[in-house]
C-alpha cells in the first residue's frame, strides 16, 4: 500500500469517511509540497463537538442546519435555485461559541474538517500564498463533503483599497481566495466555507458578499448562562447548594468563556486553602496522604464573581447594529 493511502486511512479514521489517497495526484512537485504542509491542517476523524454540548445560541444552530446540515442530509432538495449556501460568516463577540459551532457542523455532517488561520496560508516566498489558497480548495474538493474553516478571517481578507496600507502579496492572497470563493458556486461538490471573526466591519465587501449567511453569535442568555454554571459547578453532596440564580444575575454581559473563567476560580478556592496547610509543611506529602478538596462554599463563588470581569461586553451594540445591516435573520 502506497504511504497516500496510509495517510488516508488515519485521516479517515472514522467508518463514514470513504478511503481515498490523503493528497490527490498534482501537476507539480511543488504544488504537492504546499498540499502536504496543509494536509496538517486536517482535522484527523470527526472534531467530536455535538449540538448538546453547546449551550443556547438556538439561533445560530437552526441557521446553520438549514444552510449546512440538511443540504448534506438531504441533497435531493438543494438543487437549482435552492442550491446550498457556500460562504458562511459566524460573527459576534470572542469566547461565545464560534469554533464551537464550526466543530459541531462537521461533526454532524461527517465532513471533512480543515482548521486553517492565518499561518496556514501565508508564506514568506513570493507567489506561495496564493498557490496555497488554490492548493487548499483542490484538497477541499478532494475530500469532499468538507468544511473549510477560516478563524479570525479579519486577518486574512481585511479591507481593501488605497488609503490603506497594504501589501501586494496581501492583495494577490485576498484575490486569489475571492476567486476560489467564486469557484464554489458553480461546482456540485459540498464544500462549505465557514469563516469566523470578531471583527465584522473590518471585512472586505467583496468577501461578505460571497459569504452568503451571516449569522451573529451573541453573548448567552440568562437561561444558556443557567445551563454552563450548572453543568461546570454541580451540587455537592458535602457542599452547601450552590446559588445559581446570583450567578445568572451577576454575569450579564459575560461570554461563555468567561463564565467558565468565573467557575474556575470559584473552584480555585478549595484547592487554595489546601494549599496554604501543604505550604506550612516542612517535608513533601506523599500522594496517597494528601488532604481531600473541601466543597465550594457562597464566599467562593463572591471572591469568583469579584475577581473575573466580562471581556466582551463593550462592542455589543456595534454587532448589533452589524447584525440589522448585514445579518441573517430567522423568520418565524
Amino acid at each position: 500500500m502506497s504511504p497516500a493511502h496510509r495517510n488516508g486511512d488515519l485521516l479517515n479514521g472514522t467508518a463514514e469517511i470513504p478511503q481515498r489517497s490523503l493528497i490527490p495526484p498534482f501537476e507539480s512537485a511543488e504544488m504537492r509540497t504546499l498540499a502536504e504542509s496543509l494536509s496538517r491542517d486536517i482535522i484527523r476523524g470527526s472534531p467530536d463537538v455535538k449540538w448538546e454540548s453547546i449551550k443556547g445560541l438556538e439561533n445560530a444552530k437552526r441557521l446553520l442546519k438549514e444552510a449546512v446540515v440538511m443540504p448534506i442530509k438531504y441533497p435531493k432538495y438543494f438543487k437549482g435555485l435552492l442550491s446550498p449556501w457556500k460562504g458562511i460568516l459566524l460573527f459576534g463577540p470572542s469566547g461565545t461559541g464560534k469554533t464551537m459551532l464550526a466543530k459541531a457542523v462537521a461533526t454532524e455532517c461527517k465532513t471533512t474538517f480543515f482548521n486553517i488561520s492565518a499561518s496556514s496560508i501565508v508564506s514568506k516566498w513570493r507567489g506561495d500564498s496564493e498557490k496555497l489558497v488554490k492548493v487548499l480548495f483542490q484538497l477541499a474538493r478532494h475530500h469532499a463533503p468538507s468544511t473549510i474553516f477560516l478563524d479570525e478571517i479579519d486577518a486574512i481578507i481585511s479591507q481593501r483599497g488605497e488609503s490603506r496600507s497594504e501589501h501586494e502579496a496581501s492583495r494577490r492572497l485576498k484575490t486569489e481566495l475571492l476567486i476560489q470563493m467564486d469557484g464554489l458556486t458553480k461546482t456540485d461538490e459540498l464544500v462549505f466555507v465557514l469563516a469566523a471573526t470578531n471583527l465584522p466591519w473590518e471585512l472586505d465587501a467583496a468577501m461578505l458578499r460571497r459569504l452568503e449567511k451571516r449569522i451573529l453569535v451573541p453573548l448567552p442568555e440568562p437561561e444558556a448562562r443557567r445551563a454552563m454554571f450548572e453543568e461546570l459547578l454541580p451540587h455537592s453532596p458535602e457542599g452547601a447548594d450552590i446559588p445559581y440564580d446570583l450567578l445568572v444575575e451577576h454575569t450579564e454581559g459575560y461570554s461563555g468563556s468567561d463564565i467558565r473563567m468565573v467557575c474556575k476560580e470559584a473552584a480555585m478556592q478549595p484547592l487554595r486553602r489546601v494549599m496554604a496547610t501543604l505550604e506550612d509543611k516542612q517535608e513533601p506529602v506523599p500522594e496517597d496522604e494528601l488532604p481531600k478538596v473541601g466543597p465550594i462554599l457562597p464566599d467562593d463563588i463572591d471572591i469568583a464573581l469579584r475577581n473575573t470581569r466580562p471581556s466582551a461586553h463593550l462592542l455589543v451594540h456595534r454587532y448589533d447594529k452589524f447584525n440589522m445591516e448585514y445579518g441573517s435573520q430567522l423568520v418565524h
